[in-house]
């Protein structure tokens, strides 16, 4: 049996105000014929479908146009688990009509689907954080924990406010889930583990949320199923195996997501697996539609070379510019009309003049703000930026007077 395992799609996501939805189409549609063109029995998606638990609507008709797809009819199993960007309730809100085309869709801990018999896959038994499916003559057992927040686990897990003792029990009691969750695998079924958590030694990036304050959050290693063949893990964007002694991996996210994502390839695992033997293990690289630069320039005249060098790409670009004074507008305006899709410009002052000191007391909250933002940023706040950044200070400035 071959599968591939993915997870962090985050449709919808935005790159500081610039919507990603072209090049996440571009991937999908890629996606689809890599699952084809590889025979793929069974697509897992390890959760963080969407990037926000109130996703645009044409994000989720991307989602269900390309589950649907993938599927072919039931001709092909999709699971996919809720992660912790996700809103589980709305995720599985489809759950009746992706039932039928052979999509499973499990969004809370203890989540479970019903028997039914497809073109090319079976479900055979469902419970609680466990699904059992027969693909092609072989019985395949999925432990399947969606991102298990206290929240979503509905209990509170403990009452002391120390960090060591909530990640003891956090750990512990994931380990006991998944302990119940894979007691149907046995040496004659191919046994794997879907789960979306942060395991610890995991390598973070830049684009995902924090994870919780204290690392309360945080799963050991002898926590995961130690009995599972292979544990296919999501939250974090970088591509990695988590354990030595396991087959436990996080697939990565199918695009950079921040800038610290250029470092490496994007991809996913294909997995050929057949009960009671090692898998084998191949990672697939996906194509970088609109690649990350960032640009540290001596001067705004190697800037608008720059711009100017790379104005055919399709990129999205950052610009660290060395400089003695402020940027002239128009220098910012030409570097724009010439580079399109650049996202910050932030000058680097070098000047050795002693600093202009800002009298706060001659200058009102909105000029402080304007002046800072021109200064970090190279441009000035936009009016609706402005409007909100005013909102937030009369709201604040209100509380306190209430307090008072």
């Amino acid at each position: 049996m071959r599968f591939i395992h993915t997870s962090d799609w985050h449709l919808g996501k935005n790159l500081e105000g610039h919507s990603r939805l072209a090049e996440q189409e571009k991937f999908c549609k890629d996606f689809i014929d890599l699952v084809n063109e590889n025979d793929i029995d069974m697509v897992i998606i390890a959760g963080d479908i969407y990037d926000t638990s109130n996703p645009p609507a044409q994000a989720e008709k991307l989602f269900y146009k390309t589950v649907s797809e993938l599927s072919q009819s039931g001709k092909r199993c999709v699971l996919i688990i809720a992660g912790n960007h996700d809103n589980p309730e709305r995720l599985s809100a489809a759950s009746p009509l992706a039932h039928e085309q052979g999509i499973i869709i499990l969004g809370m801990p203890n989540s479970y689907t019903q028997p039914y018999k497809y073109n090319g896959f079976e479900i055979v038994f469902s419970e609680e954080g466990v699904v059992e499916l027969k693909i092609k003559d072989e019985s395949v057992v999925i432990s399947t924990l969606p991102y298990p927040s206290e929240k979503r686990l509905n209990e509170v897990l403990v009452k002391s406010t120390d960090d060591k003792d909530k990640q003891q029990t956090y750990t512990e009691k994931i380990g006991e889930i998944f302990k119940l969750t894979t007691k149907r695998f046995k040496e004659d079924t191919i046994n794997i583990a879907v789960s979306h958590l942060f395991v610890l030694g995991g390598e973070t990036t830049d684009s995902e949320r924090p994870i919780e304050l204290g690392g309360s959050l945080i799963v050991n290693t002898k926590d995961l199923p130690q009995n599972a063949q292979y544990i296919a893990l999501g939250h974090l964007h970088k591509p990695q195996k988590v354990s030595e002694r396991l087959n436990a991996y996080y697939s990565g996210s199918p695009l950079q997501y921040s800038k610290d994502e250029r470092s490496y390839s994007k991809g996913a695992n294909i997995v050929d697996i057949k009960a009671g033997e090692k898998p084998k293990i191949n990672q697939i690289y996906f194509k970088n539609y609109k690649p990350i630069e960032v640009f540290k320039c001596s001067g705004i005249e190697e800037a608008l070379k720059i711009c100017e060098e790379n104005k055919d790409r399709d990129i999205w670009s950052y610009f660290e510019i060395k400089t003695e004074e402020v940027l002239a507008q128009s220098d910012i305006k030409k570097m724009k009309d010439t580079l399109k899709d650049i996202i910050e410009i932030r000058p680097i002052i070098t000047s050795n003049e002693q600093e202009e000191v800002i009298d706060m007391k001659e200058k009102s909250m909105g000029e402080l703000f304007k002046e800072f933002y021109s200064f970090s940023r190279g441009v000035e706040p936009k009016g609706e930026l402005m409007d909100l950044f005013l909102d937030i200070v009369s709201e604040e400035g209100e509380d306190i007077n209430e307090a008072n």
